[in-house]
């Protein structure tokens, strides 16, 4: 139930009882008694209403069924428990004229005043994808035996539109090709990590709470490089505030630590027969 129906059904019943005393002059027992016995019926007639099966009827179905209500007791002490009192005294009736007027304003307010405006709802925050390229975004790598390529280098931070506030750190990601290029060795890769080198050739440290970069090779066997083998794994690492730094940025350094074995091809040779010959 909401606040303006019940606040109906009070008003409602309060000018019944008020207007009981100016309808019927005679037979009452004051002004307190015909406002209580207003209130009780409007209340009673308007849950009674809600109770049979119509709990979703209009504001002015409530107030016709609510004044039906309070009417309802005020004219049956009139005629069932009457008083013998000629009428109210004087300041009783100023009370009943005043009050009257006070409610009916206060009516006239609610149904025709200005209705409230929804609270604004806070808008939200669009986040976008904010790119900083890697010049040149393809190098070729070589360490001894291993050589590839990194690919699709970028640099991406996520962000709050308007604000430029931080949502995301930045990532680096790109695409990693290794091959073996010995034509007799086995390769196993152990790790790789990367390293972001200043122009003074001093390492750029990562903010705290935030992973060292690493390079992981995702599924077993893929660290294993035969002879003329390619193995691809995708890089995405985090990438250090500083680093986005205009000049700051000098070098993105692969340190790439594997092991090599002789790569050996044994022939085996059996005796068979067909067909018993």
């Amino acid at each position: 139930m909401s606040f303006v129906i019940f606040a109906t059904w009070v008003l409602v019943g309060l000018l019944a009882g008020l207007l009981a005393g100016l309808v019927m002059k005679r037979g009452g027992y004051g002004l307190k008694r015909d406002i209580t016995l207003g209130l009780v019926g409007s209340i009673g007639g308007s849950v009674l209403l809600r109770t049979v099966g119509f709990p979703g009827a209009g504001i002015v179905a409530v107030a016709v069924v609510a004044f039906i209500g309070a009417a309802i007791p005020i004219v049956a002490q009139r005629k069932i428990w009457p008083t013998e009192s000629a009428g109210e005294e004087k300041a009783d009736m100023w009370w009943r004229w005043g009050l009257g007027a006070a409610l009916v304003a206060v009516a006239a307010w609610m149904i025709l005043g200005p209705s409230p405006q929804p609270a604004a709802t806070a808008t939200a925050a669009v986040i976008e994808d904010k790119t900083y390229t890697v010049t040149p975004a393809a190098m070729k790598v070589k360490a001894g035996i291993v050589t590839g390529e990194v690919t699709e280098m970028k640099v991406t931070e996520r962000v709050e539109q308007g604000s430029g506030r931080v949502v995301s750190a930045a990532k680096l990601t790109a695409k990693v090709v290794l091959k073996n290029s010995s034509a007799n060795q086995t390769v196993r890769l152990v790790a790789g990590t990367i390293k972001y080198i200043d122009v003074q050739g001093q390492p750029i440290k990562l903010e705290e709470s935030r992973t060292e970069p690493t390079l992981k090779f995702a599924t077993y066997g893929s660290d294993r490089l035969d002879p003329g083998q390619e193995a691809t794994q995708s890089l995405d690492v985090d990438f250090p505030a500083e680093a986005l730094k205009a000049k700051k940025l000098k070098e993105i350094r692969l340190d790439l630590a594997y092991i090599p074995s002789p790569y050996l091809e044994e022939t085996v040779h059996f005796i068979v027969s067909v067909g018993g010959q």
